[in-house]
């Protein structure tokens, strides 16, 4: 299965997005992608500076013209998009990933569970799931999860996909992707035995370095000495579309004899994960938490 990263930068209105973003998917068929996926919240170029009051207006519902143009693309280049939108939502707009199949059918929504709460995502309101789809390739069905950019310091976020099925994750991003968070995508695709496609801005937009990866999540084969790189795919910080080809049966034949996942799990010691009480957070004087005063 190929997937193109829409490495881009976006432009200075909805209309401009879109038309820029069409013609990116238009690239990625040419590049025989089978999913195009777009940064975060492309809808808006994450745009989420200044007063809330008035950014919170570039907020679009999930059945505007501009979601349903990239429906029609999807079905007109037989070819997977997951858009990016800053979502109408009463009572706090969403930070939402809408993944249209080859047909241009709406086949997975997600809003972002882990929204930056101590940045301008304080007023965003958040996703309550974590949503895997059966997605129909021109080779078969691929099981397709998604996460949004802080997401991925939770490893629950992965593993929920995991448990639910995901062979893989698509995650659009909006920062720096650096050694750390480099880091952590290459955990949760080794610690869940799942492909791991992040696409990022790129350097020439603020805070962001490009650097799109795309992880296989197989961190050794039978035919090979030692283990192997799971990264298949890392992008410099240009403005461009970057395309890798994940070998799904080769994954699933990995993930049929190795021992991540879900194999050895010992649920029984788990409970604490599920207890709401938390004791005094690791933020204490020194951080100034903006957005809560």
């Amino acid at each position: 299965m190929k997937i193109s990263l829409l490495q881009t930068a976006p432009e200075s209105s909805l209309y401009a997005n879109m038309e820029k973003g069409m013609a990116a998917c238009r690239k990625a068929k040419e590049q025989e992608a089978d999913i195009a996926l777009f940064p975060e919240m492309y809808s808006c170029g994450y745009d989420i500076n200044g007063d809330p009051d008035e950014w919170v207006k570039n907020a679009i519902t999930a059945d505007d013209d501009y979601v349903k143009a990239f429906s029609k693309l999807a079905s007109e280049l037989d070819m997977a998009i997951g858009i990016t939108l800053l979502e109408k939502h009463d009572p706090k707009p969403l930070n939402t990933l809408i993944l249209f199949d080859r047909h241009g059918r709406l086949t997975l929504k997600y809003s972002k569970v882990h929204t930056c709460d101590f940045s301008a995502e304080y007023f965003l309101s958040s996703g309550d799931d974590f949503s895997v789809c059966d997605l129909d390739t021109k080779d078969g069905i691929v099981r397709v999860g998604a996460m949004i950019c802080f997401d991925r310091e939770f490893p629950e976020s992965a593993r929920i996909l995991m448990l639910k099925g995901a062979e893989v994750i698509i995650h659009p991003n909006a920062c720096p992707l650096e050694i750390n968070r480099l880091s952590a995508l290459r955990t949760r695709a080794y610690e869940n035995m799942v492909a791991v496609a992040t696409c990022n801005y790129p350097a020439s937009v603020p805070d962001c370095n490009g650097h799109s990866t795309v992880f296989d999540g197989i961190a050794w084969n039978h035919d090979e000495p030692g283990v192997r790189d799971m990264c298949i795919l890392e992008a410099d910080g240009s403005d461009d579309i970057f395309t890798a080809e994940i070998d799904i049966e080769a994954l699933r034949e990995y993930r049929s004899r190795e021992v991540m996942g879900n194999a050895y799990r010992k649920t029984y010691a788990y409970a604490k994960l599920l207890d709401d009480t938390v004791e005094e957070p690791f933020i204490r004087e020194g951080r100034e938490l903006i957005y809560y005063t």
